[in-house]
């Protein structure tokens, strides 16, 4: 309540705690207030705006003691910062996420932070910001609950000091920046298109987050439209083999490991599940007995549901390297059924007559029974391009990687004339992401068409 009804005594001299203060005394509506002050000076002062409110006419509020103008205010509260609202929005997302998903916040609140990092002259390095940001900063437990590198603790502070307030995002010059840095790898080239889409999904979550907690009137990454890049990037024709290579290829595999030749033996089905099914690497690796038909002859089957990506110990929730989930952009329930060509039933039981399955029933796996690591099957390709491809192609793009290997199944496949939706389905793919994607012809095919070409204009001659 407010009132006039107020009296304001003279100050008076006071003993307190043996030492000596100066007391203004006022009554408001019935009720004595004082405060003390340490100088009979500052003493007079208050009870000077105490008299120059009361001339005024200025109501007098009954709780505090004071009038309007006088009112001791809260100080404001700091301001939100990116970084904070970043590090509260990773709390809040992480324990749900899966466990590539995180591997996505953790990449796309790094590349946020650093595009918003003032240029200043004690900026740290990019290279210093990317490594404290996704190593230590975006991973829970945080920075503030474990120990970590001086030299990344140093950039950490660095970055909460001087992170600019998360309302600095509305401003649409700074969001366009932020979009605009997201487009960029780490070596200043741009970003594929599928990049670019998932670090922008992670921001406009984050805003969304904002929004819900009342940052925000509306996400302010509606605000900008800036040019993405290409949807879908074709594959190379160059990596794309043909069945004689990835032949050699395949029996160059089973080279690999010199006297410990099971390095390599332990691989050659998994590798041919690649090219003859068009599996994808996770496929591949978590492909077990229970999901395949592999008769004596003719056609088999393995049902898909099951993909052990590498995702690395610092996502997932087990602290294993490989995540276990469903087929990639399917419902986690959803199969794929996929036909096996007899050479490759023949090359799976080959393989269990010889080595077995694992303790859950797969079919590719390491010499302690684990999974196959993308770093080891890596390295079993990378020694068998040596043995199996000439000098001249060794240095090439042929088949440079695994995941080429179904570049080129599928790219055979359509080659062969086989229906593209039946292509797309057994490859789990859309039909516009196959032809966009996968119709490159074979290497060498070019000289089959020249033939035909040169065939024909000689019957004209």
């Amino acid at each position: 309540m407010k009132t006039t009804d107020v009296r304001i005594w003279s100050v008076r001299p006071k003993r307190r705690q043996g030492k000596d203060t100066y007391e203004v005394r006022w009554i408001v509506a019935g009720r004595e207030i004082s405060r003390s002050r340490r100088t009979k000076g500052l003493a007079e002062k208050l009870h000077a705006q105490l008299l120059m409110a009361q001339e005024k006419g200025e109501q007098f509020d009954t709780v505090t003691g004071f009038p309007a103008s006088m009112e001791e205010k809260p100080p404001a509260p700091p301001l939100l910062t990116w970084y904070a609202f970043a590090m509260k929005y990773l709390r809040m997302k992480w324990p749900h996420a899966a466990p590539n998903y995180r591997d996505d916040i953790n990449e796309a609140l790094t590349g946020i932070t650093k595009a918003l990092a003032p240029n200043q002259a004690d900026r740290p390095t990019d290279d210093a910001m990317q490594r404290a940001l996704r190593d230590w900063a975006f991973v829970l437990p945080g920075p503030d609950e474990r120990e970590i590198p001086p030299e990344a603790r140093a950039v950490i502070d660095w970055l909460a000091e001087n992170s600019p307030p998360l309302a600095d995002l509305a401003n649409p010059a700074v969001m366009r920046e932020v979009l605009e840095a997201l487009k960029l790898k780490l070596n200043g080239e741009s970003a594929a298109s599928e990049t670019f889409k998932r670090k922008r999904k992670v921001l406009v979550n984050v805003c969304n987050y904002a929004v819900e907690l009342g940052e925000f009137a509306q996400n302010p990454v509606d605000s900008v439209t800036v040019q993405k890049p290409p949807r879908i990037v074709a594959v190379d024709p160059r990596v794309v083999a043909n069945p004689q290579q990835v032949s050699n290829l395949l029996g160059a595999v089973s080279y690999v490991g010199g006297y410990n030749r099971a390095r390599g033996r332990r691989l050659v089905g998994m590798f041919a599940g690649m090219y003859y099914a068009g599996l994808r690497p996770a496929e591949a690796v978590g492909v077990t007995i229970q999901d395949c038909h592999l008769p004596k002859d003719g056609w088999g089957l393995v049902t898909l549901h099951r993909t052990r990506p590498t995702a690395g110990k610092k996502w997932t929730r087990t602290g294993e390297v490989h995540d276990d989930r469903g087929l990639k952009n399917r419902d986690p329930d959803e199969v794929r059924p996929v036909p096996l060509p007899p050479i490759l039933v023949a090359m799976w039981r080959e393989s269990i007559d010889t080595f077995g399955t694992a303790d859950d029933g797969r079919l590719f796996f390491n010499e302690r029974g684990g999974l196959v690591g993308s770093s080891t099957y890596s390295r079993v390709w990378s020694e068998a391009r040596e043995f199996a491809l000439p000098p001249a192609l060794v240095t090439t793009p042929l088949a440079g990687c695994p995941y080429d290997l179904r570049h080129s199944a599928l790219s055979t496949w359509l080659n062969a004339g086989v229906d593209p939706t039946e292509v797309a389905e057994r490859a789990g793919n859309s039909v516009e992401v196959l032809l966009t994607r996968y119709a490159k012809c074979l290497h060498g095919r070019h000289t089959v068409a020249n033939q035909r070409i040169e065939k024909l204009l000689l019957e004209y001659a």
